[in-house]
């Protein structure tokens, strides 16, 4: 049995962890961090410490309406994308021990392609100037 990092618990709700192939279980969000616990597998867990967050990436839609998942940059270990049942109060929860301004937009879809249009083309002047 898994033993949990929290003394307090602060958010339990369902989600899903994006971390290879999709699974479903529940996040826990306490005073010291940021739990998902599988649902069929117990071995199958992710615990990141509050002070191990670098970022929280927020995927927003619809002007706010809609966050279809979020995704947890650590400063060590790379990326942990979830989506969650309620993603408004996990992000509202992990507003208490992670500062706002670490907690960020992702790029929309048109500005993702603004960026590699840009880099195209800033190249490409960079290799026509050079000669």
């Amino acid at each position: 049995m898994v033993e949990s990092l929290n003394t307090k618990v602060d958010l339990v709700t369902k989600a899903t962890s994006f971390l290879g192939l999709s699974s479903y279980g529940k996040i826990m969000i306490g005073d010291v961090g940021f739990e998902f616990y599988n649902d069929s597998d117990i071995n199958k867990f992710i615990q990141i410490p509050w002070k191990d967050v670098d970022y929280v990436i927020a995927s927003v839609l619809l002007r706010g309406r809609w966050i279809p998942r979020f995704s947890i940059q650590t400063k060590r270990n790379g990326s942990y994308t979830f989506a969650a049942r309620h993603p408004k109060r996990v992000l509202r929860a992990i507003q208490k021990y992670v500062p706002k301004d670490r907690i960020v937009r992702s790029l929309s879809f048109w500005q993702v392609i603004k960026r590699g249009l840009k880099s195209i083309f800033s190249r490409k002047s960079k290799k026509i100037s050079s000669k």
